[in-house]
């Protein structure tokens, strides 16, 4: 395990963090998440892994800006992202469970609609979304629709569009859950190598061990409400031995 990173150098911040939903006392009340410390370093690929209604989702719309903690500090790159949310266009970005395409919209356009919002200039935004639609191997595919794309081709779109942005942060929500696993398998391999040659900072959601085990290198298991049970990092040293005691310790402490 590694040690916590110290608040002021997170590029992800957690502190003393609760989430109450309803009023706090009632009957109708629920604690999504509880006192939750979390930093994350920048350039770390940090997988959330736990099960149904553990509180990801709460702490994944938390760090987006989606909603506020009850109690407790929330800091992206140093700030709110509740109440600066427009500090953070084109900041941080989204890979969604559904790939969120505009069916009217081709492959490049698809890729081209943050930098939109952004308002880069037409020719370099053309630019930039079809370089990164080649990096993930949809080159020919620029002026395909939705319609005509396979999942895991959409889910790449999707992929090329939160790259596009440069966002320094990368939100991910279970992104591969409804492909099939060799699709998602190859593309949990190309989205980590793209994010460590980029240098980002990707908080990744997965009910999955053998996901957070492919991708991470750094796994949070959570409890709920949402507090931390088990925090370990590994790298592309760690031995296999390592890694079945790692998924072992992980299923003792989601069984438990």
């Amino acid at each position: 395990m590694s040690l916590p990173v110290a608040s002021a150098n997170a590029a992800i911040h957690l502190g003393e963090v609760s989430k109450v939903f309803g009023k706090e006392g009632s009957n109708g009340a629920y604690r999504a998440v509880d006192k939750l410390n979390l930093d994350v370093a920048p350039g770390q690929m940090l997988a959330l892994l736990g099960k149904t209604g553990c509180g990801k989702s709460t702490i994944f719309n938390m760090i987006a800006g989606l909603t506020e903690p009850t109690t407790g500090t929330v800091s992206v790159s140093g700030k709110n992202p509740f109440s600066d949310f427009d500090a953070f266009r084109g900041k941080m970005a989204i890979v969604f469970q559904g790939d969120r395409l505009l069916p009217w919209r081709t492959a490049l356009q698809n890729v081209e609609l943050g930098l939109e919002m952004l308002d880069s200039p037409p020719t370099d935004r053309k630019q930039t979304a079809k370089h990164w639609l080649v990096k993930l191997g949809l080159g020919g595919h620029e002026n395909d629709y939705p319609h005509a794309l396979s999942g895991g081709m959409r889910q790449r779109v999707s992929i090329a569009r939160a790259f596009a942005t440069n966002a320094d942060i990368l939100l991910c929500d279970e992104p591969f859950s409804a492909l099939d696993e060799s699709t998602a398998s190859k593309l949990r391999a190309e989205f980590l190598r793209l994010v460590k040659e980029n240098g980002k900072t990707a908080v990744f959601i997965t009910h999955s061990i053998s996901e957070a085990l492919e991708i991470g290198d750094r796994i949070v298991v959570l409890k709920r409400p949402a507090m931390i049970a088990y925090d370990v990092s590994f790298n592309q040293d760690t031995s296999p031995e390592e890694r079945t005691q790692i998924r072992a310790r992980i299923g003792e402490v989601l069984a438990a």
